[in-house]
Order: C-alpha cells, then sequence, then structure tokens
C-alpha cells in the first residue's frame, strides 16, 4: 500500500470493510449449509475466497497500525493452548 498516494483507508473505514466481508462470508455458508438456497441465477460463491476477503482487511489493518501479526497470532495461540489445555479429549493415535 505504500505505493499508492490515498495509503491504507482510515481504521473505521476498514473495520466497515471488514464487517461487510464477514457478512458476505455468513451469506455464503447459509447458502452451503443453512436453509437459504442460492437463487437460479446467483453464481456460484466461494469460502476460500470470502475467507480471503476477510484475511486481507485484517492484514491491512494490522498493516496500517503497524502490528505485527506474526507475533500477535504467536501470543493468542500459546495463550489459548495453555487456557484451554485440558478442555478437550485427545484422539486415540
Amino acid at each position: 500500500m505504500s505505493q499508492f498516494e490515498a495509503g491504507y483507508f482510515p481504521p473505521l473505514a476498514n473495520v466497515a470493510r471488514l464487517a461487510e466481508e464477514v457478512g458476505e462470508l455468513a451469506r455464503e455458508i447459509n447458502h452451503q449449509f443453512g436453509p437459504k438456497q442460492k437463487k437460479a441465477d446467483e453464481p456460484a460463491g466461494s469460502l476460500a475466497m470470502e475467507l480471503a476477503d476477510i484475511l486481507f482487511v485484517v492484514i491491512c489493518i494490522a498493516n496500517s497500525q503497524r502490528i505485527d501479526l506474526d507475533d500477535a497470532f504467536a501470543q493468542m495461540m500459546a495463550k489459548v493452548t495453555s487456557r484451554d489445555a485440558g478442555r478437550w479429549t485427545k484422539k486415540a493415535r
């Protein structure tokens, strides 16, 4: 984004974009797994592309705020794995 004059959207605009993308994911999940069927003239959707759209906006937010997502993700995983260490029954090997 640093190659463009406009740069990143402001944080609130990116959150609005994120909400929109999450709504599109919810709609696609509802079409594939829920009771709402697509109309005959609607094109097939892609869960992968909807998730990728969400990931792109999250990365834009992190980059614009100078957040290291690799580090943040590692911290979150450490928290989750220690907090939930005994929560689930492991599969037998």
